[in-house]
């Protein structure tokens, strides 16, 4: 999928665009299958019963509403938070963007970057993520989790620093 084009400055061109990596994503369909299990019994348990029709639907409207409620909450919120979360480099700069409801984003232009580092742990190694760290001229240094080939994102952009900046030092 590529960035839109209207949040790009003439002549600038996408070189890599992600979303936070699918293990974000997890524990929102282990609720799901989990939730939908729990609620599938409990419907299945109050058709066994020996109430009135009018109880049971009533009962059937909680269950569902409960679940409804939590998917929504624990699965679908999780799920768009994902989908709306970018971390896009181009020729030009570093762009973040982030929320649902309320967008916020960052850029950072690639001349201002001072380094760039990335740190990941055992497991994070084995799904290929883990945090990138740039640093630039007047900040703090800023963290993004979660980035899907850490390695591959952390070496990219290495290269496009230094070619933005035209340095000796640019690796071939």
């Amino acid at each position: 999928m590529s960035y839109p084009d209207n949040a790009l400055a003439s002549g600038e061109l996408v070189v890599l665009h992600r979303h936070p990596h699918w293990k974000r994503l997890i524990w929102p369909v282990v609720v799901l299958v989990l939730i939908t299990g729990l609620a599938a019994f409990g419907s299945g348990f109050v058709n066994s019963t020996q109430w009135h029709q009018t109880a049971k639907n009533v009962i059937h409207g909680v269950i569902w509403g409960i679940w409804l409620v939590i998917v929504g909450w624990l699965t679908l919120w999780p799920f768009l938070s994902w989908l709306t979360t970018h971390f896009v480099v181009t020729n030009r700069r570093v762009m973040f963007r982030q929320g649902v409801l309320t967008r916020s984003g960052l850029d950072i232009p690639l001349a201002r970057i001072n380094s760039v580092e990335f740190r990941d742990q055992i497991l994070e190694r084995m799904l290929r993520t883990g945090t990138l760290i740039i640093e630039s001229a007047s900040q703090d240094p800023l963290e993004f989790y979660d980035i899907p080939r850490l390695r591959d994102v952390h070496a990219l952009l290495y290269h496009e620093v230094f070619d933005t900046l035209g340095s000796d030092e640019s690796p071939s």
